[in-house]
This record gives C-alpha cells, structure tokens and sequence, in this order.
C-alpha cells in the first residue's frame, strides 16, 4: 500500500519547483502599469525613422492623433505574419502559448532578442528558435517595439489605423537584411 504524500513534502516539492515555473511565465504574467516608470520605453532620440531609449534600446512613438511610427505598424504586420500563429492576436496569448506583449516591457531587449534567436523550452513548452528565419530577424526591432506598444497599452487591438512612411534608412536595412 502506497503512503499518500504528507504536506510538508508537496510544499517542499512546489518549493523546489516553483522558481523555474515561476520564472519562465514571470514575464508574460507580471501585469504592466502604464503610468509607473518603464525606463526601457521613453522616445530619446531618432534616427532615421528609428526611435531609441537612452540606452539605445528600440522603441515605439506614437503621435498625439494616433499615427504610428514605421516601425511599429511593421512589427504589427510581421508579429501576425509569423508569431500570432502560437501567441494569439496583438500578444494577448492563446490556449497554446502565453502572451508575450507584456514580455517586451518586463523583460530586457537583449533577453527578448535571444529568446527569439535561440528558442527556450520549459518541461513540455517549447519556444522554437528562429535565428535562421529571415521574415523574423529582418524584422526582429518591428517585432519587439510593435508589442512593448502593446503591452503600454499604447495602441489598441488591432491593425494601427495611421501610420509614418518607411525612411529611406529603413528600407535600405530592410534590403540589406533581405538580400
């Protein structure tokens, strides 16, 4: 006859457990307040059609009337393209992987960059790896400022109804990368 498990051995166990579980939805699930400072967010300065953070992380700019920058309407087109597949509509999640719009605001860029390009697997959960995904590298800072806009609920759900014109820089990185 088998001794059922005594409390104290599950809350060890879950203990145990629970930093890498904890960890691996940490980002997704942390919820994000728009109006506390997110230091990786604010607009410091432009570059060609690019907006970057002081410590030039790309990020997003959204005019008073609604109008996008390029890059964000280009992530939207590229994150429904390749990402929405698994991660659901505008990075609200799926019942088959967790949102990830929240991600692109609590987690680092450089962190969000090698999650992308190498993949990441927890147990059965699997983030497959998509460094070798032209459609997803070329368009990976699209990607990553089009959902930390999200996340800020900066935009809403969505096709973004207003947008900039693609810079003459960005086209000719965007040909560059595509060869």
């Amino acid at each position: 006859m088998m001794r059922p498990a005594s409390p104290l051995f599950l809350a060890a166990a879950l203990a145990v457990g629970l930093p890498g579980g904890a960890f691996a939805q940490s980002w997704s699930d942390q919820p994000v307040d728009p109006s506390a400072d997110h230091p990786n967010v604010p607009v410091a300065y432009e570059d060609g059609g690019r907006y970057y953070t002081e410590d030039d992380i790309p990020t997003y700019n959204i005019a008073e009337d609604g109008t996008v920058d390029w890059l964000t309407f280009s992530g939207f087109r590229r994150y429904h393209s390749e990402c929405h597949v698994c991660h659901g509509p505008d990075g609200e999640g799926s019942t088959y992987a967790p949102k990830i719009k929240n991600s692109a605001v609590h987690m680092d860029y450089y962190s969000f960059y090698d999650t992308v390009v190498n993949g990441r697997a927890n147990g059965n959960s699997v983030m497959p790896h998509f460094g070798d995904n032209q459609n997803v590298m070329c368009y990976l800072d699209d990607i990553y400022v089009y959902l930390k806009a999200r996340g800020m609920d900066a935009i809403p759900r969505g096709r973004p109804a207003k947008k900039d014109a693609k810079s003459d820089m960005i086209q000719e990185m965007e040909d560059a990368c595509m060869g």
